[in-house]
């Protein structure tokens, strides 16, 4: 298999509501999407989970085109007849970083050769699932009325897990009050994006009285050893999300016993088959996992479902439906059914771009020279 066409395509989707975490505020959904063509005719597409700006990882969106363009592309097609979606970690792993760069190259590949064989995304990936359960993640929002509000909004929806977003001064009244208000049988969890530090701990130990699922990332995402300590002064279950950039972090973090849930996300760690050897260890070792969101429009939430359909995603995760962020997504909308998304059963990804919705948000285009 070669590569004859490389697409890149930036897109800026509107979101239906601001989403604030403690990074800061997003608007709308601004990223790229590469197409490839292979000489097969065969078609591949994935989107980028960078973000515009190096807040929630040290990646951003042109850094992760230029990479692309420079230095990543380049070795794939030197790999010639070679070249492979298996091959693509191997072949791009002297460059150093760049993930959620390796994981739009690598997933893109992987969707022209599942679709050439006529095989989904879920079979390939070891999915033992036709339905994932839902998940939503809640922003910060400038008074409790108003996160009540949302929070009432999504339940009525069917969404089984609420995650809230926390940040030093929006933490323990706010949860306080969804627990108040929904009662003890919510699936509910805080998210905080590194905000706080090993000193915070008597500070979250307060949380522990709320029964969370657990807390996603309370420090920072190099201070596994903090999280080893923090680990041992409160009871609510540690989950690392920025930590874990491959089962290797994974495999560290379960021996430090900094970590009792995983959030993997495909685009943070290189893309879809590292996040199965993630999961691999994960489930190894009794670790529970989930599959955590990038604001992915239909064309990276689909892959997502498919991955959260393993054996070892046993909570839900952030595989939102589309109308959680888009009043009008890129792909036919993904659609609550009792509390469920179903996993594509198409081939490649198993959703297929809309074109007219697609030219009304492309902001820019352009042909990456194969020569």
């Amino acid at each position: 298999m070669k590569i004859k066409h490389c697409e890149i395509r930036w897109v800026k989707i509107p979101l239906v509501t601001p989403f604030r975490t403690s990074f800061g505020t997003s608007y709308d959904r601004e990223t790229f999407l590469v197409r490839l063509v292979t000489d097969d005719g065969s078609e591949g597409w994935a989107e980028c989970g960078a973000e515009p700006e190096p807040l929630y990882s040290s990646e951003f969106l042109p850094a992760a085109e230029m990479v692309i363009r420079a230095h990543l592309l380049p070795r794939l097609l030197a790999l010639g007849d070679h070249l492979g979606a298996a091959r693509v970690a191997t072949a791009l792993a002297p460059v150093k970083g760049h993930l959620m760069a390796k994981h739009v190259l690598e997933t893109a590949l992987l969707d022209a050769e599942l679709r050439s064989a006529g095989m989904p995304f879920a079979r390939y990936l070891g999915a033992v699932k036709e339905q994932v359960p839902t998940g939503v993640s809640v922003g910060i929002y400038d008074s409790i009325p108003e996160l009540l509000d949302k929070v009432s909004g999504y339940l009525e929806e069917g969404y089984l897990r609420i995650k809230l977003k926390i940040e030093p001064g929006w933490d323990l009244e706010p949860v306080r009050v969804v627990r108040e208000t929904f009662g003890d049988d919510v699936l509910l969890q805080v998210d905080a994006n590194t905000a706080y530090t090993l000193s915070d701990a008597p500070h979250l130990s307060q949380l522990d009285k709320f029964d969370l699922l657990l807390i996603e990332q309370p420090l920072p995402e190099d201070d596994l050893r903090g999280h080893a300590e923090l680990a041992k002064r409160i009871t609510t279950p540690i989950c690392l999300d920025e930590s874990i950039t491959s089962a290797r972090d994974a495999a560290t973090a379960i021996a430090l016993g900094a970590v009792h849930i995983i959030n993997v996300k495909p685009s943070r760690v290189g893309g879809y088959l590292e996040a199965r050897r993630i999961h691999d260890v994960a489930y190894a070792n009794g670790i529970p996992v989930w599959c955590g969101g990038m604001l992915e429009t239909g064309i990276g939430r689909a892959p997502n479902l498919a991955l959260a359909a393993l054996p070892g995603f046993v909570l839900p995760g952030d595989t939102s439906a589309s109308n959680r962020y888009y009043e009008t997504d890129l792909t036919a909308p993904f659609v609550i059914e009792n509390g469920h998304l179903s996993v594509p059963t198409g081939p490649g990804i198993g959703v297929d771009v809309l074109p007219d919705v697609l030219e009304e948000v492309t902001t820019a285009i352009s042909t990456v020279p194969l020569d």
